[in-house]
Formats: structure tokens, sequence, C-alpha cells
């Protein structure tokens, strides 16, 4: 594990800093902060919800991608990671040093941590809000069977929907389904 600096960091000193360090951390004003190490229920529940999505999204020639990429974020630069991004298309990448940062996803999903909960919930949701091409935006709850879908639907207002036990989630862009009990199934 790579210690998190004391002091402020530049956006170049950043870059260096993550480009070779273990685990993922996210900038922001100069700060440094460690993306929580997740327990094994927010670890199965992001990877159950890419297979799941793969395996309905890859035929349609639709790309899945799991934490380890980066995704530009025009109003918190320089990027964020997400659990799970998706999109259908080819992938746009801007690079950035050494870097390709993903500029389209239509799809973000954040298994919700205690720790990063009301982050997600607000701020990063505030910021993600800025990628133009993101239609939808998925919270999942990592100690009960609830999801949140917030759907955009035009620049100011975006659509919530909230998803439980028996419920199937259906997301227009890109094109798919959730069973919420399938995505559980096992893990809580």
């Amino acid at each position: 594990m790579t210690a998190v600096p004391k002091e402020k960091m530049s956006l170049e000193e950043y870059l260096e800093f993550d480009s070779n360090a273990e685990g993922r951390f996210e900038y922001f004003d100069g700060e440094v902060y460690e993306m929580s190490g997740g327990s094994p229920e927010h670890s199965l529940l992001a990877s159950r919800i890419g297979r799941l999505l793969g395996n309905q999204l890859d035929p349609k020639g639709c790309l899945v991608f799991q934490s380890d990429v980066k995704i530009k974020v025009p109003q918190l630069p320089p990027y964020r990671y997400s659990d799970v991004s998706a999109l259908c298309g080819k992938p746009i990448y801007e690079p950035l040093i050494n870097q390709k940062l993903l500029v389209n996803p239509t799809l973000i999903v954040e298994v919700l941590s205690p720790s990063t909960e009301k982050y997600d919930r607000a701020s990063k949701f505030k910021a993600y809000k800025s990628i133009e091409s993101l239609q939808n935006y998925l919270l999942v709850w990592q100690d009960e069977k609830f999801l949140m879908l917030l759907t955009r639907h035009s620049e100011k207002f975006w659509f919530q929907s909230e998803y439980g036990s028996g419920d199937v989630m259906k997301i227009e862009s890109p094109d798919c389904e959730l069973n919420v009990d399938e995505i559980y199934q096992g893990i809580i």
C-alpha cells in the first residue's frame, strides 16, 4: 500500500505519484485521497455488476470497464475512478501525460461504502454530471438489496428510480437490464 502524502501536491506531482502508486488515489484541489480498500461485499458487487453488464452488452459491441479505468471529469479534474462504467460505440480517450482518460461513458456505477456514500451520492455525482455523454448513474448499496438509478432527462434534470428485492431495472443507455436479486445472490 502506498502512503498518501501529507502535503499538498501540484497536478503534475499527483499524476506522477498516481502512475507509480499501488492502489487508487483521487486528487482534489491539491489534496490526495486514497480510495477506500473496499469490503469483500463491495468487490463482489462491483465484479458481479460488471459481469452481468458484460454478458448483455459485449454481444452488442459495447464495452464494460472495471475500476482501474480513469474517467475524465470536467468539473473535478483530472479524473475519477468508478467501480464500473460502460458505453456503446467507440471509446474516446484523452491523453494526459502518460495516462489515458475515458471521455465518453454513458453509465457509471458506484458501490457505496460507509466511508464514501455521502461523497458518491452528492459531490461525486455533481461532478459526474459534467460528463456530456453520461446518461445513467447507478448507486449500489452493499449492506442491503437496494439500487438507485439516476437518469439524465435534460441538462438540469435527472430522474431518480429505486429498486429492491424482486425488481428488475431497465437501463436505456446502454440498453440492458439488471435483476436486483441476481446482483446480490450469495452476497446478502
